[in-house]
C-alpha cells in the first residue's frame, strides 16, 4: 500500500481501531496511517521500495555465515589465527574451527577496519 501521507510503500499488517498498520518493505518498525490516506502502490513504487530494501540489507550485512573471514597479508595477528583455523580443521574440531573464525573477525575490525 502506498501511504499518500508518509509517501512512503509498506506493506499491510492489519487494522488497529480506526488505523490501517503498515510496515516497511523488507522489515522494520510499523506505523498507524490514516486508511482513507491509503492507495494500492503501482508497480513502480513496489519495485523501488524493493530495491531499497534489498540496497539496505546489502549495506547492512557484514558477516556471512558460509564464508570464513580472510586474513590480511603480513599480519601476525591474522597469520596466527589463520593457523588455529587450519588445525581446528585438520583435528575436525568444528568448536574450535568457529572460535577462530570469530577471533579473526574482531581482530579484522579492531585492528585492520575491515568487516567481513
Amino acid at each position: 500500500m502506498y501511504d499518500q501521507v508518509a509517501r512512503v510503500v509498506g506493506e499491510f499488517r492489519g487494522s488497529v481501531g480506526p488505523y490501517a498498520m503498515l510496515r516497511p518493505v523488507g522489515g522494520g518498525r510499523e506505523w498507524q496511517a490514516d486508511p482513507r490516506a491509503l492507495r494500492p502502490a503501482t508497480p513502480e513504487e513496489r519495485l523501488s521500495a524493493g530495491v531499497r530494501a534489498a540496497n539496505a540489507r546489502a549495506r547492512t550485512r557484514t558477516v556471512d555465515p558460509d564464508r570464513p573471514p580472510a586474513p590480511v597479508p603480513d599480519c601476525e595477528a591474522c597469520a596466527g589465527l589463520a593457523a588455529q583455523r587450519r588445525e581446528a580443521r585438520a583435528r575436525y574440531d568444528g568448536s574450535a574451527e568457529t572460535d577462530a573464525n570469530v577471533l579473526l573477525r574482531r581482530h579484522l575490525r579492531q585492528d585492520h577496519e575491515v568487516t567481513t
